[in-house]
């Protein structure tokens, strides 16, 4: 009895899932047929997760121009910071390179990217660009958190929120966003203190000039 009951239950899961197998079977029949959406490779709770990881992508490339600005606003010759400007090109470049990288993601998964909605997926907020040094780096603190948030929120929904648990998709999301988030955080973090701390009354565009140099000779990834 045990023996049947198990079979059974093999038997149910392996015709439950064979949904490819049919549209197979149909576009071979005697009635032309071509339709085979199953045949991709959709798996787990992507199909939940893709709206998600679609507006994840359009953020950073937003995001990505946003830092584009700020690095041509330190490049001109009133500002002349050098150092500020490759700051936030490097910035800029590394959240276009993610953003296409989850595009080649989503669509490894079966999925792909849309940018119909594009107007939804905006997010209003201050749009002012022409930043001193501090204040510029800590807009970049603040975009980063708001990465970082979107991320563990993605994680979060297909974790726990998701009938179909993928923990595919989690890994992913943790290697390549949640934990480089938590040291460019801890970076940008550095650099606001160090600069509120450098900038006093006295000696302030020297230690500015300074933090200038600094930032050209270092590495942010």
């Amino acid at each position: 009895m045990k023996v049947f009951i198990i079979l059974s239950i093999f038997c149910a899961a392996a015709f439950a899932e064979d949904y490819c197998y049919k549209d197979a079977r149909r576009a071979c029949g005697t009635k032309l047929s071509l339709d085979m959406k199953n045949c991709t490779a959709k798996y787990g709770a992507i199909e939940r997760a893709e709206a998600s990881l679609q507006k994840f992508a359009y953020h950073h490339f937003i995001r990505s121009f946003d830092y584009l600005l700020l690095s041509t606003h330190f490049a001109n010759y009133q500002k002349n910071r050098p150092g500020f400007e490759k700051l936030f090109r490097d910035l800029s470049d590394n959240k276009w390179h993610e953003g296409i990288e989850l595009i080649k993601y989503i669509t490894s998964r079966g999925g792909e990217m849309q940018f119909n909605d594009v107007d939804n997926l905006v997010e209003s907020e201050d749009g002012n660009f022409d930043l001193h040094e501090i204040t510029a780096i800590a807009k970049a603190l603040d975009i980063e958190k708001k990465m970082a948030n979107e991320a563990s929120e993605i994680h979060h929904r297909i974790w726990h929120k998701s009938v179909l648990h993928d923990p595919e998709i989690t890994d992913y999301i943790e290697k390549e966003f949640v934990h480089k988030e938590k040291d460019l955080i801890r970076k940008l973090a550095g650099y606001s203190t160090d600069l509120k701390d450098l900038l006093n009354p006295e000696d302030g565009s020297l230690s500015l000039f300074l933090f200038d140099e600094f930032l050209q000779g270092n590495k942010l990834f």
